[in-house]
């Protein structure tokens, strides 16, 4: 038999004796003297079980929160992990807890058998009394004859229920402050008290709480009121760079003296992922499950917050768990953060809060860790161990374009792999793929998704220009080496974002040459929609902004700005409010243009209204001039499809006309729906009838002699 299954049979038998003694309390209450029950002593003879002694400090292998934990201990079994390709979060559903649990140092070991309702008058500090009475509400649940027992000793039968008035008639010793709302019975919830209109608390009927119940029986689950908000946290391992954090937390709270509160443990950064894994690490090392609790099902109203409060702190007295508390999308303002605040001042036991900012709390007992990413030689060496041999420039080219956690490569090495039938044959496009699968959904709600389409062949531009282009999809593709390989991201902590502005009139082929780039590296382009991202209302543009960056901050994509000149402005002379707030903005997107990992485009047609703080901490400025003879005539060489039924053309009269690249494109389609209406191929005149338009719609002077077309003069005007 088993400890567990030894411990239950030892509980059972603890609990029939005690329901003895009671039946014969209150037969002899209702006056039926019976033959009395030899062996079955009043619960409160039993003597409640010593509380371990503290260890000298010299035997002291654990801290004091340890034991806190492991005292009687009540450990959730900690869940399975997920399988490979499971949800980051997903974890097992975890079994019900014994309430007998082995510990690591004698010294800290409980007496062999500890009934659970002893556990429970220990934990919650409950007197003899108080544990008595609760021990008649739980007889109603375990005992059929109870109601009838319970009438027979009111003299009423149509009170067949227990009642505080019952249990001063029927125990020992009985203390009237037991009714009291801050006395344990009451505070705890461990009764319900039924009070119909103004009939006296002392007469009401009394009934246990299930959890209570199952607790006593020696079924210890979580209170089935918290599992539809709670997710239990999996153990994942860490990377060393993220053990480190988890190492000094623990260091931290094996040290906080005896006696004094918690502090509740602020996770701060942008990967909710990791912070879980750490929070479950700490919970672990000191035997205790970590449960997620998203802040958006916090309740609203005050006196529900802290009815869920008080019934976590009641479950973290009689399981060892942890709360994990996901305010991630929580602001940290205290409009926004204070309900989360309120909750998180009522709650005990071990606390963890994940946020994206610190929260600064005057006075609260915080204890702080800024929680990263894997770094990117971390990520590199899980994606070599995961792919195996073989794959090492995989390994290298994923880890330099994308920052994942370890969840996330785990799901995109094993789905590739399963999709490759583990050959190396068409692994890198499946990894490729994958990793670009997952960092689309955040950004497409966000930010318009361009397909690139462009070449770097169909660039017409100077050799200067394109060198600079083909410049920075080079260190795109190479920062990888530079950075980690060899030691650049080790020595600077500013200036490793790489950042281009593209400037010039519109129609320059600003669009396609970023499209151009990120064909070339493979990359998700998404265009900035600055109708979505700039608000009226003070702070929701950088909220906007966040939001955008911290989604794109997983790589595997460039971030392209058009019209940058409207979000990227000069920083004014602070007059009133709005120029505060405005200039706010500006230095916002300063601050995460620098720590940008990914490649950001800023495009524009007005170079001069940009702030010059932007200017200098860009890495690339490009300027598109406004194309020439010899790039026209290339454009119109190259602008038709291949496949497309075309009559002579005359491309060096066409490249004296005076348009951008911008316009030539719009002018061949509008000459090609012509051809289409009229059924026949696209001709000289056809062009120039589309030339002549687009004049017209931009403003430019129309000379009719530049835009007439003679055949029989060999197509001379």
């Amino acid at each position: 038999m088993s400890d567990y299954a030894q411990w239950l049979a030892e509980n059972d038998r603890y609990l029939a004796d005690a329901l003895a003694d009671l039946r014969a309390r209150l037969q002899r209450a209702a006056g039926r003297h019976e033959e009395p029950v030899a062996a079955a002593p009043h619960v409160a003879d039993v003597p409640a079980t010593a509380t371990p002694q503290e260890p000298a400090a010299e035997q002291r292998h654990v801290s004091w929160l340890s034991r806190v934990f492991r005292e009687h201990a009540t450990p959730a079994v900690a869940p399975a992990l997920p399988e490979a390709g499971a949800s980051d979060t997903a974890a097992a559903e975890p079994a019900p807890a014994p309430i007998l649990a082995s510990t690591a140092d004698a010294s800290d070991a409980p007496p062999a058998f500890t009934p659970a309702l002893q556990l429970l008058a220990q934990r919650l500090g409950l007197s003899d009394f108080e544990r008595d009475v609760l021990l008649l509400c739980i007889g109603m649940e375990l005992d059929t004859r109870m109601p009838a027992l319970c009438a027979q000793a009111q003299h009423d039968m149509s009170k067949p229920w227990p009642t505080f008035a019952l249990a001063f008639a029927v125990f020992d010793q009985p203390t009237w402050d037991a009714m009291a709302p801050e006395r344990p019975l009451r505070y705890w919830r461990l009764l319900e008290i039924h009070q119909p209109g103004p009939q006296p608390l002392i007469g009401a009927a009394l009934s246990a709480d299930e959890r209570i119940v199952n607790f006593a029986k020696g079924l210890n689950y979580i209170d089935d009121r918290l599992m539809p908000l709670l997710t239990p946290l999996g153990t994942d391992s860490l990377p060393p760079s993220q053990q480190a954090v988890a190492d000094r937390l623990i260091d931290h709270l094996r040290h906080i003296p005896f006696g004094e509160p918690l502090p509740t443990v602020q996770l701060i950064g942008t990967d909710s992922t990791s912070k879980q894994a750490i929070a479950q690490t700490v919970a672990a090392t000191f035997g205790a499950q970590a449960f997620r609790l998203s802040a958006q099902l916090l309740p609203p109203g005050t006196a529900d917050q802290d009815a869920l409060a008080r019934l976590w702190r009641r479950e973290s007295l009689l399981m060892s768990v942890a709360l994990y508390v996901d305010a991630s999308a929580v602001d940290a303002t205290e409009a926004a953060s204070g309900p989360v605040r309120r909750f998180l001042a009522r709650t005990g036991g071990l606390l963890f809060v994940d946020t994206r900012e610190p929260w600064n709390d005057s006075g609260a007992h915080v204890l702080g860790a800024e929680v990263a990413r894997p770094t990117a030689m971390e990520q590199r060496t899980v994606w070599q161990h995961l792919l195996g041999e073989g794959a090492d420039q995989h390994a290298r080219q994923l880890s330099g374009h994308f920052d994942f956690n370890l969840g996330k490569i785990g799901q995109v090495a094993h789905t590739a792999l399963a999709a490759t039938g583990q050959r190396l044959e068409g692994l890198g496009e499946a990894l490729w793929q994958g990793a670009l699968a997952r960092t689309r959904p955040a950004l497409d709600q966000l930010a318009q998704r361009i397909d690139p389409k462009a070449t770097w062949d169909d660039l017409k531009l100077p050799d200067t220009e394109k060198n600079l282009l083909h410049q920075i999809a080079d260190q795109v593709a190479q920062r990888s080496t530079v950075y980690d390989d060899w030691g650049f991201r080790e020595r600077m902590n500013r200036g490793l974002s790489i950042s281009a502005l593209f400037a010039g009139e519109s129609g320059t082929g600003k669009t396609m040459a970023a499209e151009a780039i990120a064909h070339a590296l493979s990359l998700s382009l998404y265009r900035i929609d600055l109708s979505a991202v700039v608000s009226k209302y003070i702070g929701e543009t950088e909220k906007n902004l966040r939001m955008l960056f911290d989604a794109a901050e997983e790589g595997g994509t460039i971030l392209f700005f058009d019209e940058a000149d409207a979000l990227f402005g000069k920083r004014s002379e602070v007059k009133d409010s709005h120029d505060r707030y405005a200039n706010i903005e500006v230095n916002y997107l300063l601050q995460r243009l620098e720590s940008f990992r990914g490649l950001a485009i800023l495009a524009t047609n007005q170079k001069g209204a940009l702030d010059s703080a932007f200017l200098r901490r860009l890495r690339f400025v490009i300027n598109f001039p406004f194309p020439g003879v010899a790039e026209r005539e290339a454009i119109w060489s190259s602008v038709f499809p291949p496949q497309l039924a075309i009559g002579p053309l005359d491309v060096a009269r066409l490249a004296r006309l005076a348009l951008t690249g911008g316009s030539i494109q719009g002018i061949a389609l509008n000459a090609a729906f012509l051809a289409a209406r009229a059924g026949v191929q696209i001709t000289m005149p056809l062009i120039l009838e589309a030339a002549r338009a687009e004049f017209q719609k931009i403003g430019k002077p129309v000379n009719e002699a530049d835009f007439r077309w003679l055949e029989s003069a060999g197509g001379q005007a």
